[in-house]
């Protein structure tokens, strides 16, 4: 018979815990927790080369403050994964986990799942069970990203909404509950609401969730943004070419299926800075940018002329 506190506890001498540690601890590095808003976003350029809106800051802060999950929701490219996988490492003082959404995910591939062999041989225990990264961030105490949480099933969701609720997690089978040990484990999810492959969220799933929105930074800060992803480059791309290369993204932005990001503005500039290096030059010049624009820009064959177009348009006047 298991009592109130065998289910309310964690036991110190709990094999799954030790599993967890054996597997994801070796990968863990643990630093310091950052819970300041100002000093989160100190470290965000300092350490992760990000330029982070501080109201995205203090409402992710506030939000884990009253141990809420943070919903980032924006078209792809403008950061949504990397800033909150930053802040939430920053947060908890050891690395994010992320997990990337698929219709197929269940409960047995985020919390934990039985080695059918083992199982088979010795039961479905203690021995057999394999901890999964929802699991895994529970007990570390760290954070955990749910990368496009659209694109999961109605099931998916709705199984995270007890843990949601309750931080907690309950493995029936092994009869065992474990529970959130301090604000170090938060959950932040990302969505892009016009992805056409996805499903929608329900009421009770965004009741639960502190919604912020992301969108495209004006040229001014993705040039700043982009400079701030080039210091120490050895190659110098000039502010001309700079500028040229943004107003080709916002053109394509407004005309293409696939909506360039800020990801692939820097993506762009650092495999045009790294051709011209092999080049022999020390400044990028319009050649190599067309180039390299044209294999980082071009992602679909409907959106090819189009590409190809706003390139000689902008380098080739």
């Amino acid at each position: 018979m298991i009592s109130n506190m065998a289910w309310d506890t964690i036991d110190v001498d709990d094999p799954i815990v030790k599993k967890v540690y054996e597997i994801y601890g070796r990968v863990i590095e643990v630093s310091s927790p950052i819970r300041n808003p100002e000093a989160i976003l100190k470290k965000l350029r300092e350490r992760y080369k990000l330029l982070v809106e501080p109201y995205i800051v203090y409402i992710t802060v506030a939000a884990f403050l009253n141990n809420r999950p943070v919903l980032y929701e924006g078209p792809p490219g403008t950061g949504k994964t990397e800033i909150g996988e930053a802040i939430l490492t920053l947060w908890s003082g050891k690395n994010a986990f992320v997990l990337p959404c698929s219709e197929n995910y269940d409960e047995y591939r985020v919390i934990g799942d039985f080695h059918p062999v083992i199982a088979m041989s010795k039961g479905f225990n203690e021995e057999s069970f394999i901890p999964r990264p929802l699991l895994a961030a529970l007990i570390l105490n760290t954070g955990i990203l749910i990368d496009e949480i659209r694109r999961s099933s109605e099931e998916f969701q709705n199984m995270l909404l007890d843990i949601i609720d309750k931080r907690r997690i309950i493995v029936p089978e092994l009869k065992r509950v474990y529970i959130q040990k301090d604000i170090g484990f938060q959950v932040i999810l990302t969505s892009n609401p016009e992805d056409i492959a996805q499903n929608e969220l329900s009421d009770a799933f965004l009741r639960r969730v502190v919604r912020i929105k992301f969108t495209y930074p004006s040229p001014e800060k993705e040039m700043e943004i982009v400079k701030l992803r080039l210091e120490g480059n050895s190659v110098k791309v000039p502010e001309k070419i700079l500028w040229q290369m943004i107003k080709v993204v916002n053109t394509l932005r407004a005309t293409t299926m696939y909506k360039p990001g800020v990801a692939d503005t820097v993506a762009w500039t650092m495999l045009a800075s790294k051709l011209a290096l092999t080049k022999g030059k020390t400044i990028v010049d319009e050649k190599d940018v067309i180039e390299a624009g044209k294999a980082v820009l071009i992602k679909n064959l409907e959106d090819e002329d189009n590409v190809i177009t706003a390139l000689y348009e902008q380098f080739k006047k």
